[in-house]
């Protein structure tokens, strides 16, 4: 997030105050402080954390998530809205200074331009929590600078950028978590290993419940608030003139507009639907493929800023005869159906961020008979990774240089999965995919949708010849 926009509105002032953030952090390492401030174990074994996105869901989720891990120390923020870089590293430092009863515990180093953060000496590992536009670019990069890698759902807006992330991440070997936090969820695990070892008998069908998004009307053109570096917010996508609903609200950290623009996300689908696909794979043993055939039903809207879809209903068949639907009038969550009975799965009345929907049911899990639920794994059968805090999981694994619960490869394969869904979607007609060489079989509309034109310098074309 190298900010570009100087042919928008901006202060001198407020040039010459970002530059200098992104060039003080540069040129000078994380502070390190005794170990006695921070927990038992010596700062120079810590895993030094560099937060990049300080908005909604960084806020809510990933930095009080890594916050409360002995094991590592957030000691760098990046974001392209100074307002909200500044809120983040506040909240980091007042956090410090809590735990350790000293106001002035770690001074945090802020950056707006993520190259310059990736060149500072001391940091180990990102976390990136930006728009969905941005994950592709910023993994890549990282993993190119030498750094571990937590990033937000979804991996990827398109199939060609999650390829080329899970081949990248997996050939240079960093340690690799996505924002899949069910994984990290007893229920989810449970329901997963009991649909595994046959309790429900002979799978046949999959229902995944969404949320949908409402559409909007259409917005006047705004100026730049000098706080924002815009034009590089919009990254690889085209320009276009700004409006606060068409990124992020400036006088709160409440649910933005960018998550109803498919330059920038391709709406629940991905959201949402990047979580309980990932539940879905695991169950049905399908995390390394992907569907033989889709077809989808969506409606869009016809004007307005927000253009995601809205009610949807979407079939999907596998090669091991499974079914996966997903419509947004079915409860929000899992639903495994087998020959001998069915498992409900969700969060119940679980939330990531306060805007997120609850299940209609309010259950986080049910079975047809309660006795499938109380059946126990035994020894010889099998037993699914088991992690119970996402971020925690994500940073032992950077300890001990093992795979996180979610690889990148299966966070591909499920986000890949949905993008599919919405290319279906998109045409409105059944497409026949192959997963071995992921592209549609004869048709070449569909195909020519697994990519989209980036806007340079940004995007994951600027990689090529580092791959």
């Amino acid at each position: 997030m190298k900010p570009t926009n100087t042919s928008l509105p901006m202060s001198r002032r407020h040039f010459l105050k970002a530059s200098a953030l992104g060039a003080a952090g540069a040129a000078a390492g994380p502070l390190l402080v005794p170990s006695s401030l921070l927990g038992q174990s010596a700062p120079s074994r810590k895993i030094q954390i560099a937060q990049i996105g300080c908005g909604r869901i960084a806020r809510e989720m990933d930095m009080p998530g890594i916050l409360k891990q002995d094991l590592a120390r957030v000691v760098a923020v990046c974001d392209l809205d100074t307002k909200r870089l500044a809120n983040g590293q506040k909240l980091v430092e007042d956090f410090y200074a809590r735990k350790t009863g000293r106001a002035k515990a770690v001074a945090v180093k802020s950056f707006t331009d993520y190259h310059e953060l990736l060149q500072a000496p001391g940091i180990d590992a990102v976390a990136i929590s930006t728009p969905d536009h941005w994950h592709a670019e910023l993994v890549m990069a990282a993993v190119l600078a030498g750094k571990d890698i937590y990033v937000q759902k979804p991996l990827s807006m398109t199939l060609a950028e999650g390829r080329a992330v899970s081949n990248l991440v997996r050939a240079k070997g960093r340690v690799f978590q996505i924002g899949s936090q069910q994984r990290s969820t007893a229920q989810f695990r449970t329901a997963c290993e009991l649909v595994r070892n046959g309790r429900l008998g002979a799978l046949h069908t999959v229902k995944i419940g969404l949320p949908s998004d409402p559409s909007g009307g259409v917005e006047p053109d705004m100026p730049v608030p000098p706080n924002l570096h815009y034009e590089t917010w919009l990254g690889p996508t085209p320009l276009v003139p700004y409006t606060e609903k068409r990124v992020h609200p400036q006088n709160d950290y409440s649910r933005p507009g960018w998550l109803r623009i498919d330059s920038y996300c391709l709406g629940m689908i991905t959201g949402w639907g990047s979580h309980h696909v990932d539940i879905a794979h695991w169950g049905m043993d399908t995390e390394l493929t992907g569907p033989l055939e889709i077809e989808a039903q969506a409606e869009f809207p016809k004007s307005g800023l927000w253009n995601v879809h809205g009610a949807y209903h979407i079939e999907a068949k596998y090669a091991n005869g499974v079914t996966l639907i997903i419509d947004h009038t079915f409860p929000n969550g899992v639903e495994f159906q087998g020959v001998d009975g069915w498992i409900f799965v969700s969060r119940g009345e679980g939330k990531a961020t306060a805007s997120d929907p609850a299940s209609k049911t309010g259950k986080a899990l049910a079975a047809s008979d309660p006795k499938i639920l109380t059946s126990a794994i035994g020894p010889n059968e099998i037993h699914l990774y088991r992690s119970t805090d996402h971020h925690r999981n994500w940073i032992e694994s950077i300890q001990s240089r093992q795979p996180a619960v979610t690889s990148p490869e299966v966070a591909h394969r499920s986000t890949s999965t949905c993008i599919i869904s919405w290319i279906a979607m998109k045409l409105g007609r059944k497409l026949r995919w192959d997963p071995v060489k992921e592209e549609f079989i004869a048709d070449a509309e569909a195909n020519a949708m697994r990519s989209r034109l980036e806007r340079k310098p940004h995007g994951i074309g600027q990689f090529a010849k580092s791959i």
